[in-house]
């Protein structure tokens, strides 16, 4: 299932219940996307009104933002701790996602893994039951082929991302390509994941499976919320 994409004003709803969640003093991972380009603009507002916090980027996108935003950055070697990771995601089925529309999922998965608290805001197109969104795997550019083969071998079907607007792939903010690959629905995201990352010459891939702690989803009226319960 493709979604349409929800309404501005859910995705702020949702990023903007999430950045509420941001104490004084914490570290904050800075997800990519539009929805949480939300909790980064309220997170410095925040910051303008005296919050003391520190953003750890996950792409150029977060990171050119948050300087916009005037919060402070910092990355995972010069702190002992992530406290909070606010993120977006392509699909939500319970907690699972795929993630990598903005192919940086490879350093979305570095920095929401090692975040005490995972938030994932999204909207209602975002939830589904079932994913069935290409899943985009980030590949060494010399690793192409054999990667693409054992894809097909695991039931899915791989396509090199083109860049728009020039010839030629995505590069990501790796060096590396990426290739989305549709393996209809994914009847279990938990297998799928450690065998896409067994392949030789895979970066990273975009399944997030069990890492989410809470999911926020901005809808018309409010936000709905998930709590994961170990």
């Amino acid at each position: 299932m493709k979604n349409t994409g929800g309404t501005t004003e859910q995705k702020r709803r949702a990023g903007e219940h999430a950045a509420d969640l941001v104490e004084d003093g914490m570290v904050v991972g800075l997800g990519t996307g539009s929805t949480a380009a939300h909790a980064i603009r309220a997170i410095g507002r925040a910051v303008d009104a005296g919050l003391d916090v520190r953003g750890i980027p996950t792409s150029f996108q977060s990171r050119q933002l948050a300087l916009d935003c005037d919060i402070p950055l910092t990355s995972l070697d010069a702190v002992d701790r992530v406290d909070i990771a606010i993120d977006g995601a392509d699909q939500v089925d319970g907690f699972a996602l795929v993630k990598g529309g903005g192919a940086a999922h490879a350093r979305e998965k570095v920095v929401d893994a090692a975040a005490d608290r995972f938030v994932v805001v999204a909207d209602p197109s975002k939830v589904v039951d079932g994913l069935d969104y290409p899943v985009p795997v980030e590949v060494l550019p010399d690793a192409r082929p054999t990667v693409a083969e054992a894809i097909r071998g695991l039931g899915g079907e791989p396509s090199l991302r083109a860049a728009e607007r020039k010839d030629g792939p995505v590069v990501t903010d790796n060096g590396n390509v990426v290739l989305d690959c549709d393996f209809g629905t994914v009847d279990e995201p938990g297998a799928l994941a450690p065998a896409l990352s067994t392949v030789p010459g895979v970066v990273e891939h975009g399944l997030f499976v069990g890492l989410a702690d809470e999911i926020h989803v901005g809808t018309d009226d409010g936000v709905d919320v998930t709590t994961r319960s170990d």
